[in-house]
């Protein structure tokens, strides 16, 4: 009887190994599932381009502020594009702000391969674009969605934006694998964390941070701690709308309703 058991905890454990390996492996098309295609520019907004300190030009949607409002550059989940980016801005656009809807390397049309360091360039690009446009730092509210959270949590510690404002975030990228994977070794296999924790500690412009309570992608519970994080963070609790609560009206109605408290 020994050896039966012996051999089935032998299946059982290789069975586990080639799991987990094919889990390390696969980790950038899990974290980033790209939509391919010809990008599309949602109406409205210009077919515009963003240049990247590693040579790649990417594609991205923009629409100018009415007189006096500021810029909010946006940044998506990770397996949106532009027409959804231009959903979520939506309440934005018809308040007065401008919008640009940045898009990732790897993402429709665009050259290169997503990672947390080539999304921080394309973030990067994206802010210079409107740096180009005459738009200063002070006057750009950064925003993200899901993945985009951690790229915008990112970009505002190495700058200094009017505004935070982070829907259903996370706060790490580890955090979230061990949330849905809890029996695989995930904080040690990997490659891009995206600490948002610690990156939100350092941001000194006021931050909004908006959560559903039945987000059963990103638990509740990281976006408290992520405003909880940063002592002058507003967090505002959504009972229902799950973990695209970006879309829906509400949500884009307490965005605008906070940044106009805040004056911007």
């Amino acid at each position: 009887m020994k050896v039966p058991l012996l051999v089935g905890a032998v299946a059982v454990s290789g069975l586990y190994l080639a799991v987990v390996l094919a889990l390390y492996l696969g980790q950038h098309a899990i974290i980033y599932p790209a939509p391919r295609g010809p990008a599309s520019i949602p109406s409205g907004f210009e077919k515009v381009t963003l240049h990247t300190a590693d040579g790649l030009a990417l594609t991205a949607a923009w629409r100018p502020a009415k007189s006096g409002r500021h810029t909010v550059l946006f940044f998506h989940g990770n397996g949106d594009s532009l027409p959804g980016a231009a959903a979520v801005t939506e309440g934005l656009v018809k308040a007065g702000y401008g919008v640009l809807l940045a898009d990732y390397r790897g993402y429709a049309d665009n050259p290169g391969k997503p990672t947390e360091e080539g999304l921080a360039l394309d973030a990067e690009a994206a802010l210079d674009f409107a740096n180009r446009r005459g738009i200063a730092a002070n006057r750009i509210v950064l925003m993200g969605a899901s993945l985009g959270t951690g790229v915008a949590a990112e970009l505002a510690t190495k700058h200094s934006p009017a505004a935070l404002v982070l829907i259903s975030p996370f706060t790490s990228l580890p955090d979230v694998a061990a949330a849905a994977v809890p029996w695989a070794p995930v904080r040690r296999l990997m490659l891009d964390r995206f600490d948002s924790r610690t990156a939100i500690a350092r941001v000194k412009a006021p931050i909004l941070v908006l959560h559903a309570a039945d987000d059963r992608v990103i638990p509740l519970a990281q976006g408290e701690a992520l405003a909880q994080a940063a002592p002058h963070a507003r967090f505002i609790r959504f009972e229902q709308g799950g973990h695209q609560i970006q879309f829906a009206r509400p949500t884009q109605t307490a965005i605008v309703g906070w940044l106009k408290g805040q004056d911007i």
